[in-house]
Parts: structure tokens; sequence; C-alpha cells
């Protein structure tokens, strides 16, 4: 059967069996394996384990999922740009490796447009403005204003250089004329340690990370980037209701494959995309973890793509122009 093999920012799917019915068409015996690659991160991760055991269920093979790390999701999401448009080799894509990284870096590897197929839209998690609670601010607008009154510089984190959150950060301090200075690090999981523990006060990260501690007080949301406010955490209001209409943002994830991938095998990988993220359990799992579905066709998928692009490459190319250096 034709499969996935690139479900990474990102990661790889393998049917270990052969195959005879594709996700669009028929094939004789292929020897090759299913991939679908996916990147290290843990909700891209998740998405690609689902869409996973979703077609080794609906094709009745085992899929696996083979990660691909390296250079902010370039290298999976090389691997699977330069792959033959066989329907084997799929992608876990997102604004980082499509969008962020490419901008980033001296000499991108690809086109995050161009070089691939986008096939269908995952999911995608708000921005949230976290703070500890030790910060003399109940809210937004009192943070603005205690931000405001410092002499010096404040520091803020985020999940790494180059990540979503770390663009909205700035985005935000740009638009309010604060003086932050950012503190990166290498992942979510030692910036909400810190934050936690009060080393650093304040951070602009994928609310799906933060969300268990927001959860049980340890931490506080002052906002989120969603369109609408989060079923599980209804209190917290977003950016647009605060008036900040165009920062409406999500760290999302799509399924994309080669260029030139036959249109029946994307149609019918984007039917599966939809039927996958419209299960109740894995409706509800996302819901949990914050997580924003969109049903969108394949062509909606490459003008969403198109769109973020042209929203926040060019803000990443200015902060590489800075001296900011992607992690």
């Amino acid at each position: 059967m034709q499969a996935l093999a690139q479900a990474r920012c990102g990661d790889t799917l393998l049917d270990r069996g052969e195959r005879r019915n594709g996700p669009g068409r028929s094939v004789a015996k292929p020897k090759r394996q299913d991939h679908c690659s996916v990147r290290g991160r843990r909700h891209r991760r998740v998405l690609g384990r689902l869409f996973a055991d979703h077609l080794s269920t609906l094709f009745g093979k085992p899929f696996v999922v083979e990660n691909r790390t390296g250079a902010g999701g370039m290298i999976g999401s090389q691997f699977v740009s330069s792959a033959a448009p066989d329907g084997y080799t799929l992608l876990i894509s997102g604004n980082a490796s499509h969008i962020v990284a490419p901008a980033f870096a001296p000499k991108a590897l690809y086109d995050g447009l161009k070089d691939f197929t986008h096939i269908g839209f995952l999911g995608g998690s708000p921005v949230g403005l976290i703070v500890n609670p030790s910060l003399p601010a109940n809210n937004f607008a009192e943070l603005i204003k205690y931000l405001k009154s410092s002499r010096d510089p404040f520091d803020y984190t985020s999940s790494g250089i180059g990540t979503n959150g770390f663009l909205f950060g700035e985005e935000l301090s740009s638009k309010e004329g604060l003086r932050l200075n950012h503190i990166p690090y290498k992942g979510g999981g030692p910036a909400i340690a810190d934050l936690v523990a009060g080393h650093v006060k304040i951070a602009t990260m994928t609310f799906s990370t933060t969300s268990g501690q927001v959860r049980s007080g340890a931490l506080k949301a002052f906002g989120v980037s969603s369109d609408e406010r989060l079923a599980h955490f209804s209190e917290i209001p977003t950016f647009k209701e605060m008036g900040y209409p165009d920062m409406v943002s999500l760290s999302w994830f799509a399924l994309s494959g080669p260029p030139g991938l036959p249109r029946d095998i994307v149609e019918r990988l984007n039917r599966e995309v939809a039927a996958l993220v419209q299960r109740p359990d894995v409706k509800a799992r996302l819901d949990r973890d914050a997580i924003e579905v969109k049903l969108m066709s394949a062509v909606e998928t490459t003008k969403y793509f198109e769109a973020e692009l042209a929203r926040w490459a060019p803000l990443a190319r200015a902060l590489r122009a800075k001296g900011f250096k992607a992690q």
C-alpha cells in the first residue's frame, strides 16, 4: 500500500508488510516501506502517532513513525521534499519547520511552500502569555503597566529562538513598546521549570506545553492567541478580545508530502485527516491538550501555508538580521 513516510517537522511512518492497495490506487506488491516522518516535539509526535495508528487500522498494516531530527525540522523535511511523489513518503509539517526555520537559516534547504504537496491541516495550539504567580499583576493590562514602569529591560523566555512563542513575544513587545530581554532555552521543559521556580517570571510559548501548570495553579495565563476562548480554559481571555485582532496565532501542524503528489492520493489522505481529527476519542484528547482543529481541503491547507509564510517569514528574517540565531 502506498503510505506515509515523513511525519516530522518532520517523522517517518513505515509499513512493515507488503501492500496492494494504497491511499488512492492499487500497486503490485511494492517492496518499499511506507514512511511518515514526524519531528521530535511532543505534539508533533502525538499527531504523527495518531495518524500512523489510524492508517494501520484503515489498511490493516502496521505503520511506524520515524523521527528525523535536526536543524529545526529541516533535515527530515528536506528528506521528504526530495522523495519520489509515490505516496510512500509523507511528513508532519508545521510553522516551525516550513515557515520559521527556512527564514532563520543562512541558506534554506528548501522552499516550505513550493517544494512540498500540502495535504491537510491537523491542528495547532495557541501561544499563551504565561507568568509566575509572584509577579505583581493579576491580568494582562496590569502586567503591561508593570512592565512599562520598569526602569530596566525585563527578562522573558520561550521554548527557544525560532519558536512560535518567541516570535509572538517579540511581536507583542514591539506593539506595546516594551523593553524585554529574551532568555533562550532549548525546549519548553527547562523553560517551564525555571518559570515555575521563579528564576524567570514571564514566558510566551505554546499554551499546551504549560496547560498542566496553569491548571494546577503553579503558573498563570494572562492571554492566549486563539481565535476564541479555549473550551477547557474558558477563564483565559484571548488577545483578540483584549484589542489585538491581528494577534491570532497557532503553533500548527499539517500533513505534507513531496512535490507532485498525485491528486487521488492527496484527496484520499485529506479525507483520512478529516476522519481522524473528527473521531470523538481524538477530538477529546486534542481538546484536553488545547489543540485546535480546523477542517481544510488540500487547497485550503496550501493557502494557509501561504498566509503564514507572508505573516511570519519577514519577522523571522528581521530578527535574524538583528543577530538572533534559531536553536
